[in-house]
């Protein structure tokens, strides 16, 4: 069975929606950090400014990255679930997010050295 990596790149006032979706559809374990970037979506504030007490850069707008790995029979299970929790408003807008997904190698659970499908 393959192994898919499901990255997904979401505004963070989604990310309690998205969680909730994916744990309803069967997928609890995701990896979600912190970070800034653009794309067609554009910001304009010319100066530094604070987002949580950090200063971020201008034109980087503060998003929220989760990483899913998965065994290919959840992949279109957790786009689903993304793309239900993760759009504003039934149309949606700019700036919603992305989502990618590529193909994992390997998988190696550190604990006990377990590899591929099992260690997901």
């Amino acid at each position: 069975m393959k192994m898919q990596l499901i990255t997904a790149i979401i505004q963070p006032d989604k990310l309690d929606d998205v969680r909730e979706e994916l744990v309803s559809a069967g997928i609890s374990r995701i990896t979600t950090s912190r970070v800034t970037g653009h794309g067609q979506h554009q910001d304009h504030l010319d100066s530094e400014r604070l987002y949580r007490g950090q200063k971020v850069m201008p034109n980087l707008i503060p998003k929220v990255r989760i990483d899913i790995a998965c065994n290919d029979e959840y992949v279109d299970v957790a786009i689903d679930a993304i793309l239900r929790s993760a759009k504003h408003g039934s149309e949606g807008r700019i700036g919603d997010g992305k989502i990618f997904v590529t193909d994992l190698k390997r998988c190696i659970r550190i604990r006990t050295g377990e590899t591929g499908e099992t260690a997901i």
